[in-house]
């Protein structure tokens, strides 16, 4: 079965063939160890030699400021030195002020180059998840600085919904724009934010029904009137949400941080099978890392066998860290497709 057909009969929860596998994103030190170890030239050459079945690629490097400002400069050119770190908005009490700040405007995209590397991709068989990142909790938070952020949450809502709604608004204005010119070549809208610890959720699910959750229903619904499906990704313990996200149409989730509380494949699978496809779920704290072949095999046969053909097996990260060998990634290649 070809890559892309697969992915697209996982999400309708019709795949009767083995999983779909992504290996994730490689950081760019670990690309750099396994080119060299399989003498590859890029990443692309990489999906083919791993056998991915899918390839992302967001869309925020294509914004370019005239005057090469940040899509959101949080800090107004101070470095970021710590997520705690005060914002410019960390004090302000003027919905005006907020008004008046320099937003970035779409004007300012050029798609070119990026739906040329969509096509590309869907012309080598690959389902393409793409669109925007839109990790708008993220940029919200630098632009107070996390802990006031969640305070100001409590003592001054008006200012967060503010903020809220110019981040997510451009967002939404974004990945219309993307929508409009070529949907065809979008497979699955993937976007993300991080809104857990190891442990829970980094706000009460009262907050985050409040001051997040309209974002993520608001940019789901935008991709559903595309027909496009929605991957979403949140690292850490999310499971008190998931319910939300399933209410505002997520189609898969992602990454499945497998040490993270009640973030397990079978308790995952148990509760939420009729309703989500799960992508991810290797777990990269220990065992890709630092785990023997035979272990993560033993591991990933593990995953298939709860989740069954409809899941797409990937690491619990996008993000390849250099400490997983080049060995570690083809076991579970290998392990994903027999």
């Amino acid at each position: 079965m070809a890559n892309r057909e697969k992915i697209l009969k996982i999400i309708k929860h019709k795949n009767e063939e083995t999983c779909g596998f992504w290996k994730g994103r490689p950081h760019r030190d670990a690309l750099v160890q396994y080119l060299n170890n399989f003498d590859l030239e890029d990443e692309d050459e990489l999906s083919d030699y791993v056998g991915d079945d899918l390839q992302w690629l967001h869309a925020d490097y294509s914004y370019k400021h005239p005057k090469g400002r940040p899509m959101f400069d949080t800090l107004l050119g101070r470095e970021r030195l710590s997520h705690s770190q005060p914002g410019i908005f960390a004090d302000t009490t003027s919905i005006k002020e907020i008004d008046n700040f320099p937003w970035p405007d779409i004007k300012n995209i050029d798609l070119t180059d990026y739906l040329n590397k969509a096509r590309l991709s869907r012309k080598k068989g690959y389902a393409f998840f793409g669109g925007f990142w839109s990790p708008y909790f993220h940029v919200v938070a630098d632009f107070f600085g996390m802990e006031q952020y969640f305070i100001k949450m409590t003592t001054d809502p008006k200012i967060v919904q503010a903020v809220t709604e110019k981040v997510v608004g451009f967002y939404f204005q974004a990945n219309q724009l993307l929508f409009e010119k070529s949907a065809e070549d979008i497979d699955v809208f993937f976007f993300g934010n991080d809104f857990g610890s190891q442990l829970d959720l980094l706000v009460s699910p009262a907050m985050f029904k409040q001051f997040i959750y309209p974002g993520i229903k608001k940019l789901t619904k935008l991709a559903k009137k595309y027909n496009i499906p929605v991957a979403m990704h949140s690292c850490g313990s999310i499971y008190r949400i998931i319910p939300l996200l399933i209410d505002a149409g997520i189609d898969i989730l992602h990454p499945i941080q497998a040490k993270a509380t009640n973030m397990d494949a079978k308790y995952l699978h148990r509760e939420y099978k009729e309703d989500l496809v799960f992508m991810g779920g290797v777990d990269t704290q220990e065992l890709l890392p630092f785990g023997t072949e035979k272990q993560i095999k033993e591991e990933v046969k593990r995953l298939k066998d709860i989740f069954g053909p409809n899941y797409i097996l990937s690491p619990s990260h996008e993000a390849l860290l250099k400490n997983v060998s080049s060995k570690n990634l083809m076991a579970m290649a290998s392990a994903a497709k027999r």
